[in-house]
C-alpha cells in the first residue's frame, strides 16, 4: 500500500507541474499574440495621422518663415526694402496657406481596449476540480506466470464484474529498468513475452480499457515473473539457413544446399509446448519433403524429418511418425500458420535390452485442428531436439 500510494503522488505532482508549465506556456503565447495585435492595430492606425501631423507641422513652419521675412521687408533698409517686398510678394503667391490635409473624422479613428471574458475562469475551475481520479481497485489483476523456453506466458483476468473490457494492455520491464514498456495491447487475456533472459526478475502489470472508452483502467499490482527456461536456438553453420540475432528464426535462403536444421541443444522437454510459426506474409513452394518437428537425436545427411526417431508435420499437413505417413492428416502450412507440438510421458518401461518401451503421447495442433497418438521409442527420452527442412527459399520460421 506504501509503494502504490508514494507512486501515486509522484504521478499526481510530475503530472500537476507539467501542466502548471503547459498552461504558463500557453498563457503567455496568447499574452504575446494579443499584445502583438494590439502594436499592429496602433501602427496601423497611427500612419495617416501622423503624416496628417507633419504636413500641417510643416504648413506652419513656412508660414512663421515668409511672416518673419515679410517683417524684415518692412522694417529693413530703404534701399533693399523695395527688393525683400518683391521676394515676399512673389513666395506669399506660390504658398497656399489656407490649405489642411484632410483630417480622419474621429468615428474612423480606432480606440483600443481589451477584452477579457472572465467566465474562462469559472470554466477552468470546474474542469480542474473534475480533472484526475485516484482509484484503489484495478478492474483487472495478473492471475498466472507460466516459464516458457526464453520466455514467460502471462494471464490476467477481469476481477470486477461491472467491468466490461475492450482491451487489455499488458507492460513489463526488468526489475533493475527505470520504466515499463508496452508489450501487448488487445482482447485475449494471455501473451507470451518472448526475449526474456533466464534467472532474471521482470516486472508485469496490466490494465484495462473499457468497453467504447478511450482511457485505461488503472494499473493491476506489478508482479515478478522469472523463466529458468534457455531460449530454443537453432543451430548455426547450415548452409541453405539464414538466422535472426536471437537465432530463434530461422530463413530459408536461395542456396541449393539441402538438409535437416536442427535446434543448438535438445532443449525441448516433455511436458512443455513447442511451437512453430510462420512469421512472414509469403511462404516458398512446398513440397512433400518438407518439416517442422521434434527428434530424439541429430542425423546429419538427410533431408528431412520423415524418418525414424522423429515425429513431424508436411507444409501439406501430413503428419509422420518415425518415418511412416499417419491416415490423419493437419490443414497446410500457410502464411501465419502456427503449429504447436505437446507432449507427457504414458509409460516408462524398463531398458531397450529386455524389451521394454518409452511412450509419449503427442499432440501436434495446426490452424484449431489437432491429432493425437502415442510415440513409442526404444529408449529413455525427455528432451528432445526439434527441426524443420524446406526444399525451396521464402519459408521463415519462429520457434519458442
Amino acid at each position: 500500500i506504501r509503494e502504490s500510494a508514494t507512486l501515486t503522488r509522484d504521478v499526481l505532482e510530475q503530472h500537476f507541474n507539467d501542466l502548471k508549465g503547459t498552461l504558463k506556456k500557453l498563457l503567455d503565447e496568447r499574452l504575446m499574440s494579443l499584445l502583438q495585435e494590439v502594436d499592429a492595430v496602433e501602427q496601423e492606425s497611427i500612419k495617416p495621422l501622423d503624416e496628417c501631423q507633419k504636413l500641417i507641422e510643416h504648413g506652419v513652419s513656412t508660414a512663421d518663415d515668409l511672416l518673419r521675412e515679410g517683417e524684415s521687408a518692412v522694417h529693413g533698409d530703404v534701399g533693399q526694402q523695395n527688393e525683400k517686398l518683391c521676394s515676399f510678394t512673389k513666395k506669399a503667391l506660390h504658398i497656399q496657406l489656407d490649405s489642411l490635409p484632410e483630417v480622419p473624422s474621429l468615428v474612423d479613428v480606432p480606440c483600443l481596449s481589451a477584452q477579457l471574458d472572465d467566465c474562462l475562469l469559472t470554466i477552468l475551475k470546474n474542469q480542474i476540480f473534475r480533472h484526475g481520479t485516484v482509484a484503489s481497485r484495478p478492474p483487472v489483476q495478473l492471475e498466472e506466470f507460466v516459464e516458457k523456453p526464453g520466455g514467460i506466458l502471462v494471464r490476467w483476468c477481469k476481477v470486477d464484474d461491472d467491468f466490461i473490457p475492450q482491451d487489455y494492455r499488458l507492460q513489463y520491464r526488468k526489475s533493475t529498468a527505470s520504466h515499463f514498456e508496452d508489450v501487448y495491447v488487445g482482447s485475449e487475456t494471455e501473451f507470451i513475452v518472448l526475449h526474456i533472459d533466464p534467472h532474471v526478475d521482470y516486472q508485469f502489470r496490466v490494465c484495462a480499457r473499457g468497453d467504447g472508452r478511450q482511457e485505461w483502467s488503472p494499473w493491476s499490482i506489478p508482479q515478478i515473473g522469472c523463466t529458468t527456461l534457455v531460449p530454443h536456438e537453432w543451430t548455426t553453420g547450415l548452409e541453405g539457413y539464414s538466422l535472426s540475432s536471437r537465432r530463434n528464426i530461422a530463413l530459408r535462403n536461395d542456396s541449393q544446399s539441402c538438409g535437416v536444421l536442427y535446434s543448438k541443444a535438445p532443449t525441448y522437454f516433455c511436458g512443455q509446448t513447442l511451437t512453430f510459426r510462420q512469421v512472414i506474409e509469403t511462404v516458398g513452394q512446398p513440397d512433400r519433403k518438407d518439416s517442422l518437428g521434434v527428434c530424439v537425436e541429430q542425423q546429419n545427411g538427410y533431408d528431412s524429418l520423415q524418418r525414424d526417431k522423429a515425429v513431424c508435420i508436411s507444409t501439406n499437413g501430413a503428419v509422420f511418425v518415425n518415418g511412416k505417413e499417419m491416415t490423419n492428416q493437419l490443414p497446410a502450412v500457410t502464411s501465419g500458420s502456427t503449429v504447436t507440438f505437446d507432449m507427457e510421458v504414458v509409460q516408462l518401461g524398463p531398458s531397450s535390452s529386455e524389451g521394454g518401451s518409452f511412450k509419449l503421447r503427442v499432440t501436434i495442433s495446426s490452424n484449431n485442428r489437432e491429432v493425437v497418438f502415442d510415440w513409442v521409442l526404444d529408449q529413455c527420452c525427455v528432451s528432445l531436439y526439434f527441426g524443420c527442412s524446406f526444399s525451396y527459399p521464402g519459408w521463415k520460421v519462429l520457434v519458442f
